[in-house]
């Protein structure tokens, strides 16, 4: 299956992982148009951050976002 291009990189996944303080995190995989991925690491209160700034409600419908929406996140 062939990734889908896209002008500016958008969140291609995220999942909720384990931190290693025991406190969940939200793991984002960010996918350029190249189809080079990053992964981002954000802490509960970023990750409800995000998901409030997507008006998401899982990290699955985080896919699709642009990936401005997560700098904003980590700017704050």
């Amino acid at each position: 299956m062939q990734a889908e291009a896209h002008a500016e990189p958008v969140i291609d996944a995220a999942i909720v992982a384990p931190g290693h303080d025991g406190q969940a995190v939200l793991v984002v995989r960010v996918r350029h148009a190249n189809g080079a991925c990053d992964t981002v690491t954000l802490d509960a209160d970023q990750a409800r951050k995000l998901l409030e700034d997507c008006a998401a409600d899982s990290a699955d419908a985080l896919r699709g976002q642009p990936w401005r929406r997560l700098l904003g996140i980590l700017e704050r």
